[in-house]
């Protein structure tokens, strides 16, 4: 279960992108589907605390390279590190 971390943007269906920094995993699959993954997406300092009554909500996470995920927002943390939101991949990994 390797994670892979890179910069990244959640676009909301309105278009709205948030700029960010997205640690993402996979889980082992079930034999001949394709395998799980889910991760955690922080907002950048000047994005502010990113997209507003976000959970539960679809948005599709964009990789630099160009690379997208349809991803639902689990929850989302305050703390002293800043926004997190844990996110649900809905289709294959973009990583």
């Amino acid at each position: 279960m390797a994670t892979f971390r890179t910069a990244s943007t959640l676009i909301s269906s309105d278009g709205t992108r948030t700029a960010g920094t997205a640690a993402l995993f996979t889980e082992p699959g079930r034999k001949g589907e394709p395998a799980p993954w889910a991760g955690d997406f922080r907002p950048a300092n000047d994005a502010g605390n990113g997209p507003k009554d976000a959970v539960g909500k679809t948005f599709t996470l964009e990789l630099p390279d160009g690379s997208t995920g349809t991803v639902k927002v689990q929850s989302r943390k305050s703390g002293k590190g800043g926004v997190t939101l844990a996110l649900m991949g809905e289709d294959a990994p973009p990583f």
